[in-house]
């Protein structure tokens, strides 16, 4: 079954870019003076550059001289909704026309960060999706989760420990808390008939939530098994799995999740059943590794992000080390906004080549989404995403991380970012800077 795939409405005309090294995400070496011919919203040819071309006037050509041309980057695992940091009296004073207004605000900061797809793992509801594919507001395609799924007094049991409820900012009205099978049947299939992309689950505690830890467990394996037997009945949505603690994170495996969402206690078996199997790893380092200011979170999260910091930093090291399918996730929300494309340089930074971290992004997470057939790598017949730089990102691929050194964007054929006037006289396409 092939997964949703929201597409704004394809540019008129024909685009052809050359003179850039372009890194195509299927792992092959860099080709230089490529050359990359657009045809509405699918590439048409990707590799050297063919000659001067003919003078064609329906063909506009831009050079790319000094330029790297790379696939839009996926975020796997991000919650556009949500501000882990932001001051919490200020977030309960808003109107929810304010708190739908920032999200589109930072879904448009997370596509100007070079983040063509993203998965959105609970938070935003089908509205957002619906309105980037018309073209109503800016951003990266949307796969949703809706809501994280977990027992009571679990990761999503949005309640104090006094009983006080603490709810989300945003989300649809669908109860995260699965205690039964019959809850388990009935909030899937209410997930389902909500337009989830993917359903998450949460195998143990977490470090943001107060009433648990990574070590507690969540959603047990027998449970896991069942919502990925319901999703088959389906369309074969994947599931994801929220997993920190060993235990919980062996748990998902064996219910047989499509990936681990964090993953930072994995231990020797995980990883043997992650390879086994084949199940992806989202580590998302940009949040495990950023221990925030503890002026700015309560001081049980502080904790507990001090001691889970230093844990994940070793055992995904040995997990990425050991050739686990890896996609790029960053938990931004939990971690700042717009800085999506750091995780490419933690990610070298504990074990992959830069050119592998570039594939964590695009063809993996492609995979991951069930997106591959059309996005992903640069090549003829996909969706003409591509991200266009001046840095080197295979001698510099912590350069990426500043959204300032993304130059240029194209998503689906559409110019949507260009901050050096590369596309001046494209009169078919939106030049937005």
């Amino acid at each position: 079954m092939t997964a949703r795939l929201p597409l704004t409405p394809p540019t008129e005309g024909r685009l052809r870019l050359i003179g850039g090294v372009l890194i195509d995400g299927t792992g092959s070496a860099p080709i230089v003076d490529a050359e990359i011919e657009i045809d509405g919203d699918r590439i048409v040819w990707a590799g050297p550059r063919r000659g001067d071309g003919d003078a064609d006037p329906d063909v506009v050509t831009v050079d790319l001289q000094g330029a790297t041309v790379l696939p839009g980057f996926f975020d796997t695992h991000v919650h556009l909704a949500l501000s882990l940091e932001a001051d919490p009296r200020v977030v309960m004073a808003e109107f929810p026309s304010e708190r739908v207004l920032g999200a589109a605000t930072t879904i448009r900061q997370t596509l100007m960060a070079g983040i063509t797809t993203a998965r959105d793992l609970a938070g935003l509801d089908a509205g957002y999706r619906s309105a980037i594919a018309a073209g109503t507001i800016l951003g990266p395609r949307l796969h949703l989760a809706l809501q994280a799924l977990s027992p009571t007094g679990g990761h999503t049991d949005f309640h104090l420990p006094n009983g006080t409820p603490v709810q989300p900012a945003a989300g649809p009205e669908i109860s995260p808390i699965i205690d039964s099978d019959d809850d388990v049947r009935r909030t899937v299939r209410q997930l389902v008939r909500a337009e989830a992309d993917v359903i998450k689950v949460c195998t143990t505690g977490g470090v943001s939530s107060p009433s648990d830890t990574p070590h507690d467990l969540g959603v047990p394996e027998r449970h896991v098994r069942m919502i990925v037997e319901e999703t088959a009945r389906r369309q074969g949505q994947p599931v994801a799995a929220h997993a920190q603690g060993a235990e919980g994170i062996k748990e998902a495996i064996r219910g047989g999740v499509a990936s681990i969402e964090h993953g930072y206690e994995i231990d020797d078996e995980g990883i043997d059943l992650m390879l086994e199997r084949g199940t992806t790893l989202v580590p998302t380092l940009s949040s495990a590794l950023r221990v925030p200011d503890p002026a700015r979170v309560p001081g049980y999260l502080y904790e507990k992000k001090v001691r889970w910091s230093k844990i994940a930093r070793e055992h995904v090291a040995k997990a990425i080390q050991a050739g686990v399918p890896v996609a790029l996730g960053t938990d931004s929300g939990v971690c700042p906004h717009g800085r999506n494309l750091t995780e490419l340089g933690h990610m070298v930074d504990l074990g992959l080549s830069p050119m592998a971290a570039i594939q964590a992004g695009t063809i993996n997470a492609a995979r991951l989404l069930r997106l591959e057939e059309h996005l992903g790598t640069i090549e003829a017949g996909k969706l003409a995403d591509l991200v266009i730089t001046d840095i080197d990102p295979l001698a510099d691929i912590h350069g990426l991380a500043d959204p300032v050194a993304i130059d240029a964007i194209v998503q689906g054929g559409r110019v949507v970012k260009d901050t050096q006037g590369r596309f001046p006289s494209l009169p078919a396409v939106t030049a937005l800077g």
